[in-house]
């Protein structure tokens, strides 16, 4: 004799396969945001002579191309849940050596210090957008 599912478990069952989808929309407006102010701090904090180096910081979204050239990593496509912030673009290729320095010239550390400076706020932010797509989701159902 076959077992009939509980109509609540498979009500429950439905909206826990959901949530996963939910969060991501909900979280992407949170990720870009937090790149964006993350991208701005860094502009702040880069040293300026002419203003290229801080001219190339960017925000790439997801399913974004980041510069040829960018640091960290060079070009890349963002992850469905990745904003990225890069430095550096194929005219500006100094951008790890200001932040890490050379033999003849002290480290000018933008970048990490940025990412330090707004990492709690960030995450929290990323947190909340999360859970309360998970309420939301929730209540819906």
């Amino acid at each position: 004799m076959a077992r009939r599912k509980n109509p609540g478990l498979a009500r429950l069952e439905k909206r826990l396969a959901a949530i996963p989808e939910a969060a991501k929309e909900a979280v992407k407006p949170a990720l870009i945001k937090s790149a964006e102010e993350l991208a701005d701090r860094m502009k702040r904090l880069a040293p300026v002579d002419e203003g290229d180096l801080r001219d190339s910081i960017a925000v790439t979204p997801p399913g974004g191309t980041t510069p040829p050239y960018s640091q960290p990593g060079g070009s890349r496509v963002a992850g469905e849940l990745e904003a990225l912030v890069t430095a550096g673009n194929s005219e500006v290729r100094y951008a790890h050596l200001v932040e890490y320095g050379t033999a003849n010239a002290p480290a000018q550390a933008y970048f990490w210090p940025s990412y330090r400076l707004n990492k709690k706020r960030i995450t929290g932010r990323i947190k909340r957008a999360v859970g309360k797509a998970v309420r939301e989701h929730w209540r819906n159902d």
